[in-house]
């Protein structure tokens, strides 16, 4: 016991609170050297210290918890050196990302407070036979949840011996921001008839009708003026929505650049 630090002595010496402390147990990063079956006090030993460290680090730094775990208990240097080179790009699209959206504001407020100008037009949306996948997400998550969706999607049609019959898209049944969770559907355009396995990709057709619409080009994160420019567009014209938005992907950010990207926003409206 000579060794043993009580967690209240081990959170100061090692800069993690006592709730963060906790967390790690629970996941396994830190395991309390002993646990008093009485009080389920917990204490550390001191050379424990060093591995608290490192989680602090990897933390600060964003890695996620699991990359943290293969970390520290890899005894193997590839491995560990591969998750942290892995890490390290991550950091840096999200800089990029974030430098993107500077600029991104820098011209907003440039311009007043105003985004580029946008044309939007009016048509009939024909119904549309989907592959569909409905997500419940929250903002932060958003885009590794779609990447995984669209996986799902790719997976299952090709499973069901179809191909993808038109540009895939995406329905925003519920405003989602930081805070506020809410449902997406990932779509892709299939043959009718197309048929799933029981699970959660179904094949429905998805409603048409009269639409206000707007092209967005450049980055997904910037889209933002374009629903403001739609909305403005629909009340100063007198109608009324008629339905969720959605977005239409009509290029691959795969094969081209942030700026030159393609979506067509949908905004249901009572009539044209």
């Amino acid at each position: 016991m000579d060794d043993m630090i009580p967690i209240g002595h081990f959170s100061r010496m090692s800069r993690l609170s006592i709730k963060a402390l906790r967390f790690y147990d629970e996941q396994g990063l830190l395991v309390p050297a002993r646990v008093d079956p009485s009080s389920g006090y917990r204490y550390y030993r001191r050379s424990q210290a060093r591995q608290a460290e490192a989680i602090r680090v990897l933390r600060q730094i964003d890695m996620p918890i699991g990359d943290i775990r293969d970390v520290l208990s890899s005894g193997d240097s590839e491995i560990v050196s591969k998750r942290l080179r892995d890490h390290r790009e991550r950091l840096r699209s999200r800089l990029a990302e974030q430098e993107r959206m500077l600029r991104f504001l820098e011209q907003l407020i440039d311009r007043g407070g105003y985004a580029l100008p946008y044309q939007v037009t009016t048509r009939q949306i024909g119904s549309r036979p989907v592959a569909a996948l409905r997500l419940h997400t929250i903002l932060p998550t958003i885009e590794a949840d779609m990447a995984r969706g669209f996986g799902t999607l790719v997976s299952a049609i090709g499973t069901a011996g179809a191909s993808p019959s038109g540009a895939p898209f995406v329905i925003y049944h519920n405003v989602i921001d930081e805070r506020v969770s809410g449902d997406i559907e990932i779509c892709i355009p299939v043959p009718v008839g197309t048929a799933f396995a029981e699970g959660p990709v179904i094949f429905r057709e998805v409603p048409g009708g009269p639409a206000a619409v707007i092209v967005h080009q450049g980055p997904y994160a910037e889209i933002s003026p374009a629903y403001h420019e739609a909305f403005t567009w629909i009340e100063d014209h007198g109608r009324k929505p008629a339905g969720p938005p959605c977005e239409v992907y009509l290029n691959d950010p795969q094969a081209v650049a942030p700026e030159e990207l393609l979506t067509e926003v949908q905004f249901p409206i009572d009539r044209l």
